[in-house]
C-alpha cells in the first residue's frame, strides 16, 4: 500500500464531464474517464507506473489492483497521473466531436480479415484484425501522403506507420493523437521528419538517431548482451559482452564482473569500462559457459 496525498484530486473535475478521481481500497490513486479506468500503481525502487482498466462496475473506493492490467509507462508523481487522466478525458471528448463512424468490416488487410472497421473520412478507414490493425487509404488519399512516408499499397500499420496518416490529415485526429504521431515519427522516422520539416533533431528527440549515435560512439567497445547475478561472487553481476554489442554468434565473446548496484542495461546496452571491469575467466553462472575453457 502506498501513501500518496490526493488533496489536489477532487472527486469530479469541472470542465471534464465523466472524470472522477479517488483512492482505491488498497490506497493507490485511481481515476475514471467514462468507461476507461486508470491507476497509479507502485513499481520497483519507489517508482510508480500507469495501468488501465475497462468498465469497472464498482465505486472507485472499491477498486483493486486486480482490476487493472498493462504497464503504460512510468509516472513521475501524482501530478503526472492527474495530467494524463485529464489528457485522456480531452482526447475522448475530441473523438466524439470528430464523428468517426463504425462500419461493417469488409476488407482483407495485410494483417488478415478486418473484424472491426472505423471510417474517419471518405477514403480513410481504420481496420482491426485478430492480430493487428492499421489504416487503409484510398488511392486519392494516399497520393497526398509525403513520398518519404507513403506506403505503396495504402496500408499503414498501427504501431508506427499510422503516424504518417495523422501527419497528413491532422484535422481528423485528436490533440493527443497528433502529439503521439509527432513523437512516433521523430523516434522511428527521423530522416523523413528532418527532411519534411527542414530541421535537425537533437539528442534525446529520436530513438533511432540516438541509437545510431550510440553505435558509432561505441563501435569498438565491449557492450553487454547478457547478464545475471553471479552465484560465485556475491554482489556482482556476471555479463557476456561483444564488440559493439553484436549478436551474430560469430564474434568473440568475453565475460566481465560488474558490481550489481551499478549495472543497468540502459537504452542501448551497458558499456564495459575496461579500466574498471576486468575480463573474467572464472566459474560461470551461465549454463552456456559451464565447461567451456577460457578464450
Amino acid at each position: 500500500m502506498i501513501d500518496l496525498p490526493i488533496t489536489n484530486m477532487p472527486d469530479c473535475t469541472p470542465g471534464f464531464p465523466g472524470v472522477s478521481f479517488g483512492l482505491s481500497c488498497e490506497g493507490f490513486p485511481v481515476a475514471r474517464v467514462g468507461d476507461h479506468a486508470f491507476a497509479m500503481l507502485p513499481g520497483h525502487s519507489g517508482r510508480h507506473y500507469l495501468a488501465t482498466g475497462w468498465k469497472i462496475g464498482r465505486p472507485l473506493p472499491e477498486w483493486r489492483r486486480g482490476d487493472f492490467y498493462g504497464h503504460c509507462g512510468e509516472l513521475a508523481d501524482e501530478a503526472a497521473f492527474s495530467a494524463h487522466v485529464l489528457e485522456q478525458a480531452e482526447h475522448q471528448r475530441e473523438i466524439q466531436a470528430l464523428g468517426r463512424r463504425n462500419t461493417a468490416p469488409h476488407v482483407h488487410t495485410p494483417w488478415g480479415s478486418a473484424q472491426h472497421s472505423t471510417t474517419y473520412a471518405e477514403g480513410i478507414e481504420f481496420h482491426s484484425t485478430a492480430s493487428h490493425g492499421g489504416f487503409r487509404l484510398s488511392a486519392d488519399r494516399n497520393r497526398i501522403v509525403h513520398p518519404l512516408l507513403r506506403a505503396d499499397d495504402g496500408f499503414y500499420e498501427e504501431d508506427c506507420a499510422w503516424a504518417a496518416v495523422a501527419l497528413t490529415f491532422p484535422e481528423l485526429f485528436t490533440s493527443f493523437e497528433k502529439r503521439c504521431a509527432s513523437e512516433t515519427l521523430k523516434d522511428w522516422e527521423p530522416d523523413a521528419w528532418e527532411a519534411i520539416f527542414a530541421t535537425v533533431l537533437a539528442h534525446g528527440e529520436s530513438h533511432v538517431k540516438d541509437r545510431r549515435a550510440f553505435k558509432l560512439e561505441h563501435a569498438s567497445d565491449w557492450i553487454v548482451i547478457s547478464a545475471l547475478r553471479s552465484d560465485h561472487h556475491p554482489g556482482m553481476t556476471e555479463v557476456i559482452a561483444t564488440r559493439a554489442g553484436r549478436r551474430d554468434h560469430g564474434g568473440e565473446e568475453r565475460r566481465f564482473l560488474v558490481p550489481s548496484p551499478e549495472y543497468e542495461a540502459g537504452r542501448f546496452g551497458y558499456v564495459i569500462d575496461e579500466a574498471r571491469h576486468a575480463a573474467y575467466d572464472g566459474p560461470s553462472s551461465f549454463a552456456s559457459w559451464k565447461g567451456r575453457t577460457a578464450a
